[in-house]
């Protein structure tokens, strides 16, 4: 098998629902994406790129009928150059990278280019199809967030359930209260904004025309909330149970975003000047009750170090996705992670979840974070909507 390296990484600020990046479309921000990490590497044409792959998890409006070939396309990127679109929902942009890595370490391609998009404010609202003449009993939907036009034979057996209710699940059976819940919020911001003030996501992030800040100091990502504090967390309201500790303070927002990865062989990056920052050493998915989806980064955690023979201890750094609190709270108790490993410049709670992007940014990300810190493992894990979760582990290889 050939080793998968990571050259580069790019992405998009992260913008609020109906904010800053909202009157852009999805395919224009991954287009934007794959276009910053082709200028970044001159040296590399663009007809030699064998795949281009998106994750997209809604895929219900402008990012309809495969998002990658369109972007790429606008990209500038030749027509030779073949693209197509995964979806494992929340994480889209991590099962695109694994893809890239699968593509690479088999032989069947060199140079791939890996990532996600999604813009949850441009999500359309869909109704159903009649099935028969003057049928009434149309179905409404936003497509924002959440299944839609559910299975009644599914739902017999798995009943539809949003999101928070299954963090309220996690919350419940294992006893993780809601002070624990607002406290790691606070720390998700805090600790961005001092990756920001160090300016740790100056390399990552590309520049988008038009886009009007307040504060030609503040963070580009406008999900963040630098003066929240516990007492403004500790009066938000239970957003789905009362009483309940899941809230809007506590949970990842929907957000738009794209991101991705340059992602090659060992010849192909030095054939092309580029040099690797980080390996692909591992990757893996596993299913998981739907009702307690968050609990899905702890098997799959798990499977990924008994596939690589590694130990938790092995691992210098953790990016668990923060589609809530409770559930990292879960992963790092039950795994016995030190929290000091985990998410170390803040995750989606202050930055945002735009879906189909998050994974790929979080892989990139640990890449990065790895060479700042000059340490060899990193594992970056989602849990995944309908009961999933994934993994992947990344080795620096400049420790």
């Amino acid at each position: 098998m050939k080793d998968a390296l990571i050259a580069d990484f790019q992405r998009t600020p992260v913008g609020k629902y109906g904010g800053l990046l909202s009157n852009i479309r999805p395919d224009d921000l991954a287009a934007a994406t794959l276009k910053a990490l082709l200028d970044r590497n001159p040296g590399l044409p663009a007809g030699k790129i064998d795949e281009v792959i998106l994750g997209c998890a809604n895929q219900a409006g402008e990012d309809n009928r495969n998002i990658a070939r369109f972007a790429s396309l606008l990209a500038g990127m030749p027509v030779t150059v073949p693209a197509y679109t995964v979806n494992r929902l929340c994480a889209s942009g991590m099962q695109a990278v694994i893809n890239a890595y699968t593509l690479l370490s088999s032989g069947l391609t060199a140079i791939v280019l890996a990532g996600g998009v999604e813009s949850m404010s441009r999500a359309p609202y869909v109704i159903s199809k009649a099935t028969k003449p003057f049928d009434r009993g149309l179905e409404f939907s936003d497509t924002s967030l959440g299944a839609r036009f559910y299975n009644p034979a599914l739902a017999g057996q798995y009943a539809p359930i949003a999101m928070g209710e299954t963090a309220e699940n996690i919350a419940e059976r294992w006893h993780i209260n809601r002070e624990d819940q607002d406290a790691f919020a606070l720390l998700s911001h805090n600790r961005y904004m001092e990756a920001h003030r160090a300016g740790k996501f100056t390399a990552e992030l590309i520049d988008l025309p038009g886009l009007r800040y307040k504060d030609a100091g503040a963070p580009k990502d406008e999900n963040v909330r630098p003066d929240t504090s516990l007492e403004k967390l500790a009066a938000l309201k239970p957003s789905f149970r009362t009483p309940g500790t899941v809230t809007a303070g506590n949970a990842a927002g929907l957000n738009d975003g794209a991101s991705a990865l340059l992602i090659g062989t060992a010849q192909a990056l030095q054939d092309y000047g580029l040099r690797p920052l980080a390996r692909i050493a591992g990757a893996t998915s596993v299913g998981v009750h739907p009702d307690f989806m968050g609990t899905g980064p702890v098997p799959a955690i798990e499977k990924l170090l008994a596939q690589t023979g590694l130990s938790i201890n092995d691992i210098d750094l953790f990016e668990i996705n923060e589609a809530f609190a409770v559930q990292v709270l879960y992963s790092i108790t039950t795994l016995g992670i030190d929290p000091q490993r985990v998410n170390v410049n803040g995750g989606a709670i202050a930055i945002g979840h735009p879906l189909g992007n998050s994974g790929s940014r979080i892989t990139g990300h640990l890449a990065l974070e790895l060479q700042r810190r000059k340490a060899r493992y990193g594992i970056a894990a989602m849990c995944v909507g309908a009961g999933q979760g994934t993994a992947i582990l990344i080795e620096n290889l400049h420790y």
